[in-house]
């Protein structure tokens, strides 16, 4: 059997392969419906994925609260419409899934990347509040590249955050997904908090490694606290900023060690994000040899992405121990049936839904 078909066992999660979708954001909530309220946009998105034989499905960001979204268009998961609306998508896949599909929400919070324009609105930057946008925090009074400034966080913002991404994922699993992730990569908040180049505190919150980590692992506990002991807690994390002083592969081994110890059960090793002024060279593979480091030194599971478009590619990533599993983005929206494409293409035979079994192939695909 091809290693990126061999199942995988996550706590009581049983994947039946390594082939998994990252998140991607739609910014597609709205503008007609509730803020943040998942639409039939994402049911489909989302539910091409199941009936093209992936094994795992990650939801987009989810804002655990409504200052949290990346944009006024993105989805979140802090009020009971949109988790009755995750619930729809969770359902659907579930059902139709080709490989017994199972499905996580990523939540998140933006923090100083918060209210911004969506991809193609054509315009860049902060939404003002006369547009629908709202005023941004942050670890420190520090504004992205063109974005508008922060309010550093209180106290009392940082600890209502936590609470936040706890009550978030109680109602993922009253939404039915089956994994949680939590977002701590890309520039967004707790990535914020988490680098030397964005958080200049002086208090508990920041100042020394451990007092920039300390909100990302008061989140773990918190949201490993109110899921059930058998449903696997997952960790996103920019293994390096790309930048000089900045977050480092070195730094992100010691997090991922630290978030295993809390009962983080996989990390989701990306990269960047953090500032404007990052060097990425990317190419095909270039973030697996992140992933690998971590999974050897770290001791934790360990999924990668970035660039991997072919099944030969997915399937040496495994075979090689640079990941447990990889996730495709780019690839998955050119071919929502990628999974089923790789698993011929590899020698595996996966599952078709039963109304495209027609089409199953037999001598190319």
């Amino acid at each position: 059997m091809p290693a990126l078909f061999e199942p995988l066992k996550l706590r009581s999660l049983e994947l039946k392969h390594r082939g998994w979708v990252s998140p991607m954001c739609q910014y597609s909530c709205g503008p007609d419906g509730a803020p943040g309220v998942p639409n039939d946009w994402h049911l489909m998105h989302l539910g091409s994925f199941a009936t093209g034989g992936a094994a795992l499905i990650l939801t987009e960001a989810a804002a655990v609260n409504p200052q949290g979204r990346i944009s006024p268009r993105d989805a979140g998961l802090y009020n009971d419409e949109q988790a009755g609306a995750w619930q729809r998508i969770t359902g659907f896949v579930h059902r139709h899934g080709a490989a017994d599909t199972k499905i996580g929400v990523q939540l998140a919070h933006a923090g100083r990347k918060a209210s911004t324009y969506w991809p193609f609105s054509g315009q860049r930057g902060s939404v003002p509040e006369s547009d629908g946008g709202w005023s941004t925090v942050g670890p420190s009074r520090s504004a992205f590249d063109g974005y508008a400034e922060p309010a550093g966080m209180t106290g009392e913002q940082i600890h209502g955050v936590i609470s936040d991404f706890a009550a978030a994922a109680v109602r993922a699993v009253d939404a039915g997904f089956d994994t949680v992730e939590i977002h701590g990569a890309h520039g967004y908040l707790l990535h914020q908090f988490q680098s030397p180049l964005i958080n200049t505190r002086t208090d508990a919150w920041g100042g020394t490694e451990e007092g920039r980590n300390k909100l990302m692992l008061a989140v773990i506990d918190a949201v490993r606290n109110v899921i059930p002991e058998s449903m696997p807690l997952l960790l996103r994390i920019s293994a390096t900023d790309w930048a000089r002083g900045g977050v480092d592969l070195q730094a992100s081994v010691r997090l991922a060690a630290q978030a295993a110890e809390r009962g983080v059960d996989l990390v989701d090793v990306s990269s960047g994000g953090a500032v404007a002024h990052q060097d990425i060279k990317p190419g095909p593979g270039y973030q697996t040899g992140f992933s690998e480091r971590i999974r050897r030194e770290a001791g934790v599971p360990t999924g990668t992405v970035g660039l991997l478009t072919s099944a030969d590619q997915a399937e040496h990533a495994v075979a090689t121990g640079q990941a447990d599993g990889v996730f495709i983005a780019r690839a998955a929206l050119r071919d929502p049936h990628w999974w089923l494409r790789a698993a011929f293409q590899l020698g595996h035979e996966l599952a078709w839904p039963p109304q495209y079994d027609r089409a199953m192939p037999r001598h190319s695909f």
